[in-house]
C-alpha cells in the first residue's frame, strides 16, 4: 500500500485521547527512522510547523534543528513569540535568522504581486539553503505536510483541474539531500489541531489564522516601502486585538488588513492630513473556493476605526471590504 494513503482504518482525531496515542506512535517511529542523526525543520510558526517542532522536540530533543526565517513580512510580534515559545519554553535548538534587509531590499519598487510573490519564495529558499549548508550532520529534513496536500499533489500528477502541487521547502539545492520527516502526512487540518493541543502549544498558535506564504507582503498593495509595511502591521495588530476583545476572533475564519499605495486628504491637528487606508476583510468559508462577509456590529467598527486612526502613523481612512468570493478573492494580491 502508498504510505502516502490514509489507511481506511485509521480513526479521525478528534479528541485529546487518541491525539496522544497518535502522538506516542510518531514518536516511536521517527526515533526508529532518525535514530542518532539531526534533522533540519522550516519554523515558519504556523499550525503545521509548530506541530511538527513540538512533536520532534518530545521525540528526539536537540537532534532537531529548527530555522525560523523573519523575513520582515510578518504579523505584529509573530517571530518573537516562536523564539519565546520554541527557544525559550520547548528549549529548542532553534535557529534564528533575521533577513529583513535582504527581503525588503530585493522588493523595493516590485509592485507586481506575482513578482513580489515569486521573490519571497525564492529567497525564503536561498536563505533557508544557506542555514542549512552552515550545520554538520543533518541528514533529514523534517516537513509539515498534511493530507490534503497529499491529495492535491496526487490529483496535480492525474492531471486533474483546479488543484496545486505542494512542496512546502521545495526546490531545494541539489547539493542539499535529505531524507523526509513528515510525521503528521496523513492528518487533516483539524486534527494537526487537536494533536497540537495535546502537546501542550498555545491556543493563539494552534489556531494561528491562515496566512500567505509572502506573509505582509501581498498585503501591502503595491511596491512595499518600511513605512506603509510598518503601518499595516500596527493596524492588523489592532484589528486582531479588537476581534479578540468581542468574541469575533473565534467567529470569523480570516480577518485582516490591506494598505493600498494611494493617499487622500485628511484632517489632523487642524491641518491638512494625507493617508492611506486601511482596508478591513472579514470572511467566512468552508472550503476557501467560495466565501461571505461577515457582518461586524458598528460599535465594532467605530472602535477599529478610532483606535487605527488615532494610533497607526501614516493612516487617515478606515474602509471595509464587502465583497465576496466570488467575485473578489480572498485576498487582494
Amino acid at each position: 500500500m502508498n504510505s502516502n494513503v490514509r489507511p481506511e482504518s485509521m480513526a479521525r482525531i478528534t479528541t485529546l485521547e487518541l491525539a496522544k496515542a497518535f502522538i506516542d506512535e510518531q514518536v516511536k517511529e521517527v526515533r526508529a527512522q532518525v535514530g542518532d542523526k539531526k534533522v533540519l525543520l522550516a519554523l515558519s510558526g504556523g499550525v503545521d510547523s509548530s506541530v511538527v517542532a513540538a512533536l520532534l522536540i518530545k521525540a528526539i530533543g536537540k537532534q532537531l534543528i529548527c530555522v525560523h526565517v523573519n523575513h520582515g513580512l510578518m504579523r505584529k510580534d509573530e517571530s518573537e513569540n516562536v523564539v519565546k515559545i520554541f527557544g525559550e519554553e520547548l528549549d529548542a535548538n532553534l535557529v534564528y535568522v533575521d533577513a529583513t534587509d535582504r527581503f525588503l531590499n530585493l522588493l523595493a519598487g516590485v509592485s507586481d504581486p506575482e513578482s513580489k510573490r515569486k521573490i519571497i519564495g525564492k529567497e525564503f529558499i536561498e536563505v533557508f539553503a544557506d542555514e542549512a549548508r552552515k550545520l554538520e550532520g543533518v541528514e533529514f529534513l523534517a516537513q509539515g505536510t498534511i493530507y490534503p496536500d497529499i491529495l492535491e499533489s496526487i490529483k496535480a500528477a492525474e492531471g486533474k483541474k483546479a488543484v496545486k502541487s505542494h512542496h512546502n521547502v521545495g526546490g531545494l539545492p541539489e547539493d542539499l539531500k535529505f531524507e523526509l520527516v513528515e510525521p503528521i502526512k496523513l492528518l487533516f487540518k483539524d486534527e494537526v489541531r487537536v494533536v497540537g493541543e495535546a502537546l501542550g502549544l498555545p491556543h493563539a498558535m494552534v489556531y494561528r489564522q491562515p496566512f500567505p506564504g509572502p506573509g505582509l507582503g501581498v498585503r501591502c498593495l503595491g511596491a512595499i516601502t518600511r513605512d506603509r509595511l510598518g503601518a499595516l502591521r500596527e493596524a492588523d495588530a489592532i484589528l486582531r486585538d479588537e476581534f479578540d476583545k468581542c468574541g469575533l476572533a473565534e467567529k470569523v475564519w480570516q480577518y485582516f488588513v490591506v494598505v493600498p499605495d494611494i493617499k487622500s486628504v485628511g484632517v489632523k491637528d487642524e491641518s491638512r492630513y494625507e493617508g492611506w487606508p486601511a482596508i478591513i476583510r472579514a470572511v467566512n468559508t468552508t472550503d476557501a473556493m467560495t466565501a461571505s462577509i461577515e457582518e461586524i456590529p458598528y460599535a465594532v467598527l467605530h472602535k477599529i476605526t478610532q483606535r487605527i486612526t488615532n494610533e497607526v502613523e501614516g493612516i487617515n481612512r478606515v474602509l471595509y471590504d464587502l465583497t465576496p468570493k466570488p467575485v473578489g478573492t480572498i485576498e487582494w494580491e
